[in-house]
């Protein structure tokens, strides 16, 4: 693969699940007659940002869809021949009655990148959402690049969630006991439906490993629950999200 003395141009790729490719004709659902709307899947190839590119992904599930959409490989930030920070913005929009499973590989920091990720999702009142995300700080044996991710979601166009993480030089003190204190991999994982029951209580899985821990929490905002991950391993991290996803649907 051959790079560019310069910034290479802006991309973007657009997926979409329009209505009326993703469902039959059937009447509004009421609660005696519900539409099971076909499916869409996407598989999408690894992406390699470098330093100073800037990538954009628009994925939209239609009304009454239901998408699914995960990558073939791990996302690898590497350096690239500028020290500027390049740029991976993802956009989710989910329309009513929707469905949007948005489950990547892992987001992998190589060591002297540079990267800033956002995710930013709309969601319409009756859509429903189950996001993954998994972040592994540096390959075998070597230190992370500097990695800042944020995740703003808005339900009914009001704000439900919006979380900023920064890992890597020279972020202060990423990497002690009352941050990461060793691990290296991370995650998150936002299930949102509006049938869930908001009665819950925050649980707390694994608290005295020293193979990692999660904490599953209810939001504020609106019918959804956060899981908050922190492992040594890509493995023990799929682990615990998986764990906590099985809590939040009361399996």
């Amino acid at each position: 693969m051959r790079h560019s003395p310069h910034p290479r141009q802006p991309q973007r790729t657009r997926h979409h699940a329009p209505a009326a490719t993703q469902r039959r004709p059937v009447p509004p659902p009421t609660p005696a007659h519900r539409q099971k709307p076909r499916q869409g899947r996407d598989h999408r190839r690894d992406e390699r940002p470098l330093g100073g590119d800037r990538l954009t992904i628009d994925v939209t599930a239609g009304d009454r869809a239901a998408l699914e959409v995960t990558t073939a490989a791990a996302t690898l930030a590497l350096r690239g021949p500028t020290t500027a920070p390049a740029t991976y913005d993802v956009r989710l929009t989910v329309g009513e009655h929707a469905s949007l499973r948005w489950l990547p590989q892992p987001l992998i920091s190589a060591a002297d990148s540079n990267l800033r990720q956002t995710c930013t999702v709309e969601l319409a009142s009756t859509a429903r959402l189950l996001l993954r995300e998994e972040q592994l700080l540096g390959r075998a044996n070597e230190d992370p690049g500097h990695l800042v991710s944020r995740l703003l979601v808005h339900r009914a166009g009001r704000p439900l969630l919006d979380q900023q993480t920064a890992y890597g030089d020279p972020e202060p003190g990423w990497d002690g006991p009352a941050i990461l204190h060793g691990h290296r991999a991370v995650g998150q994982l936002l299930l949102v439906d509006p049938q869930m029951s908001m009665r819950r209580s925050p649980i707390l899985l694994r608290p005295r490993s020293r193979e990692g821990c999660a904490v599953l929490a209810p939001l504020a905002g609106g019918p959804a629950l956060l899981a908050t991950a922190v492992a040594p391993t890509s493995s023990t991290l799929r682990e615990l999200l998986d764990e906590a996803l099985t809590h939040a649907l009361g399996q």
